[in-house]
């Protein structure tokens, strides 16, 4: 099951928001031990700060297995006002068509299904909720800041990124900026690799204020 909760929505989904940040925890500092900021085995950043939406999948258990955060490019973003060194001579998007996606995690069990290239069908479907979110936004591109074993990921979802910049170490990951296309064609790619017969988000926000 996916959940999108957007700001409006924090207050009735508390629980879910912290349990998220919980599983941040255990992806970004436990797991991959970057320099992030944890309180209580939660971590939590700035932007989570500026009313982000937030993508949320839940297992078959119910507890939150994967998440994605989503902010407008037109306010503050994680490429702009962190990494803008990964932007090389380009200028940083700030367009109502392109939103950022930042903390991408998934934390699943060993029997998670899954589906083309090895990956967890998990992976496809946050992939396709974030299309999805993005074609009912009338968006044309997410911009997001990952690393190259992720952009290995994307390439085999067919869902390339399309790089902005080179590559650069940033504390202990190799950290790459680039640009995600929102269209049809590609969601049916993600969902055709990821085995899924049909939408993910049933209820996609429209009309989100940029």
């Amino acid at each position: 099951m996916m959940q999108l909760i957007t700001p409006d929505l924090y207050g009735e989904f508390a629980s879910e928001l912290k349990e998220m940040h919980g599983l941040r925890y255990r992806v970004f500092k436990a797991r991959l031990d970057w320099e992030v900021q944890t309180e209580d085995e939660m971590e939590t950043d700035a932007f989570d700060g500026f009313k982000p939406v937030y993508l949320l999948l839940k297992g078959s258990d119910w507890r939150i297995r994967g998440c994605v955060r989503l902010l407008p490019s037109t306010g503050p973003t994680m490429l702009r006002d962190t990494f803008p060194v990964l932007l090389g001579a380009d200028v940083v998007p700030s367009t109502a068509d392109i939103w950022e996606s930042s903390r991408f995690a998934l934390d699943l069990p060993p029997s998670a299904p899954k589906a083309a290239g090895g990956l967890a069908q998990a992976t496809y479907e946050l992939f396709a909720g974030m299309i999805e979110f993005g074609l009912a936004n009338d968006l044309t591109r997410i911009v997001t800041v990952t690393d190259t074993r992720m952009e290995r990921i994307l390439r085999l979802a067919t869902w390339p990124l399309l790089r902005i910049g080179q590559p650069m170490a940033v504390g202990k990951t190799n950290a790459v900026a680039g640009f995600l296309e929102i269209s049809h064609a590609s969601l049916l790619r993600v969902r055709s690799r990821g085995r899924l017969s049909g939408p993910v988000l049933w209820q996609p926000v429209l009309g989100l204020s940029a």
